[in-house]
């Protein structure tokens, strides 16, 4: 597999702190409740620091705990200055980050600038007097023959525009939920608000923001219509609203206005941005320091779309996007690696497609996988003890949004009841929004009120308490990947040195670290025995032993290894 990478000296690599943090993403709702109300909160995650700190993460990425009415899970924000209530106060915030701080921990918040909640004031004033300057704060049209202004299709299914009530003939446009209006970007007036609301979040000592959806903050301003694509008779709201000509010049200015002002770390959300972008995005001048790279995590749809167009993939698929992922952010600047993430249904149940190795095996090998690779490491909350999907017989039992907009456009496309039910089991974003599992107890030890949201239902065999005092446990691993790559000889070619992709076998995944030493991973994602040309002292494995045949290493189902090339210490 050819590989064009441009040619660098590890000595002259820009150094920058976020390069060298793990982070590790918290879903506040589900990670720990302390007022036993059955909803997670912010003192929860201050009582779980010493979990976090002997886990060996270095910042925490916080989902969104702005006041907001939770029609999309705090991603629709009322107000950008307030603490939602279930979440707590903003002094309990203030003592997170102090807590935190004090154990070597950094903080970043989520950022959500495409919309705003229904509930917002200025959506609210907007509504109220069509003479209001908020009305510009949003994206205002008139319809067409009785018909909203275009076709397009929202993000979580039907019209992206809803009718302004007692007002006739006019719509206000939303990429995702009706209840989470656009901000029109368009408008300066707008723009200075919320360079004003970062830069008083800056300030108040978090270490930076992960961007959401950011790239949908440019429309085509024509507004026309898009070819039809599905039997509802409308055209995805992608094509005309995702990383559009003229983005640059909003990215550019929210960078300059704030990120530039303070040391800080910005990640951005990026899907739908091509490989050629990728300078753009996080080059030396970029508009933000790392983004998020979907093309591999989506292999399992068609193109990231709906989540009934599946696809039949297989690991030289993943192998050859993760490549070229991999490659294109080598050549641009920095990347923000995960396995998992609010968005997204559990790894092991996803990439694992051998469910006899849906356990501690087959999560350390995706931990190997992707925890090596060139970037900053993202883990998401229960990624660590090998959380799975769940298997719900209902859709009154999925709270997300996007879940329930799935099932009924799978309905839609003619597929049965169980079919769509299938399906968003498979892909539902509730998948990764169950709460933690602490220990085994009927509530996982999450909350000793019931639960928000339904238990995935497996936490007498995966839970933190059983793993933390095992040797061989999932938790374990992890401890042990973090302290080789942040805290080993090797900490300087594992966070700085280059990628280097290795030809093997189809579903073997085998790629080189080189800087001063040489590390050489590999991973077999397959329930077959596959050899590797490898050598060396083994530092990290997932099984007791490697084979070896006539002199050759057999990789067993899901092994995955961590060889120093070339040399082998007794």
């Amino acid at each position: 597999m050819e590989m064009l990478l441009k040619e660098k000296n590890l000595v002259d690599e820009d150094k920058k702190f976020w390069k060298e943090e793990v982070v590790y993403q918290i879903y506040p709702k589900s990670f720990y409740d302390s007022n036993n109300d059955g909803i997670g909160d912010i003192k929860g995650i201050t009582e779980k620091l010493d979990y976090l700190a002997e886990l060996g993460v270095t910042m925490l990425w916080i989902c969104p705990i702005f006041t907001s009415p939770m029609v999309d899970n705090g991603y629709d924000i009322a107000d950008y200055k307030g603490i939602q209530k279930e979440f707590g106060t903003m002094a309990d915030l203030n003592e997170l980050i102090e807590a935190a701080k004090a154990r070597g921990i950094k903080l970043i918040l989520d950022l959500v600038v495409n919309h705003s909640s229904d509930e917002h004031a200025w959506f609210q004033a907007a509504l109220a007097d069509a003479k209001s300057p908020y009305r510009d704060y949003y994206i205002f049209k008139s319809g067409k023959e009785g018909n909203p202004p275009n076709n397009w299709r929202s993000i979580f299914g039907g019209s992206v525009w809803e009718p302004v009530p007692n007002e006739e003939n006019l719509y206000y446009f939303h990429t995702f939920d009706k209840r989470q209006p656009d901000l029109n970007w368009e408008n300066p007036a707008l723009r200075r608000d919320i360079y004003e609301m970062i830069n008083w979040w800056l300030s108040k000592g978090i270490a930076g923001f992960r961007i959401d959806s950011i790239t949908f903050i440019k429309k085509d301003q024509d507004y026309s219509d898009v070819a039809v694509d599905g039997s509802d008779g409308l055209g995805s709201v992608k094509e005309k609203t995702r990383n559009r000509p003229g983005i640059e010049n909003f990215l550019a200015e929210l960078n300059r206005e704030t990120f530039q002002k303070y040391e800080c770390v910005s990640v951005g959300e990026a899907p739908g941005v091509p490989y050629e972008q990728y300078d753009q995005y996080i080059g030396s001048d970029g508009y933000f320091n790392m983004i998020f790279d979907f093309h591999y995590a989506d292999v399992d749809v068609e193109n990231g779309s709906e989540w009934f167009r599946r696809t039949n993939w297989q690991p030289q698929d993943l192998k050859e996007l993760l490549f070229k992922s991999q490659t294109a952010i080598q050549n641009s600047g920095w990347g923000a690696n995960f396995l998992e993430n609010h968005d997204q249904p559990r790894s092991l149940s996803k990439y694992i497609t051998d469910e006899r190795y849906q356990n501690e095996i087959g999560a350390k090998a995706l931990g190997a996988l992707f925890f090596f690779l060139r970037g900053t490491p993202f883990i998401y909350q229960g990624q660590e003890i090998g959380m799975k999907n769940f298997q719900r017989t209902t859709i009154e039992d999925f709270n997300d949004v996007s879940s329930i907009d799935n099932y009924q456009r799978s309905l839609l496309e003619g597929f049965s009841e169980k079919e769509a039910l299938n399906f968003v089991n498979q892909r539902s974003r509730d998948n990764n929004r169950t709460p933690f599992q602490w220990d085994a107890s009927d509530k996982a030890g999450f909350s000793e009120a019931t639960p928000w949201l339904k238990l995935t239902g497996d936490q007498k065999q995966v839970n933190a308490a059983d793993q933390i005092n095992q040797a061989d446990s999932i938790l374990t691993f992890y401890k042990k990947m973090i302290q080789l790559r942040n805290h080993s000889i090797y900490r300087d070619t594992l966070i700085y040195g280059d990628f280097v992709p290795l030809e093997t076998a189809d579903a073997v995944i085998g790629y080189e670290r080189v800087g001063e030493k040489t590390l050489q991973i590999f991973v077999n994602l397959s329930n077959q025995k596959h050899k590797v040309q490898a050598s060396g002292e083994i530092l990290l494995n997932n099984y007791p032993t490697v084979e070896l045949t006539d002199g050759t290493q057999v990789l067993q189902p899901y092994q995955a290894v961590v060889i120093r090339k070339g040399e082998k210490h007794d």
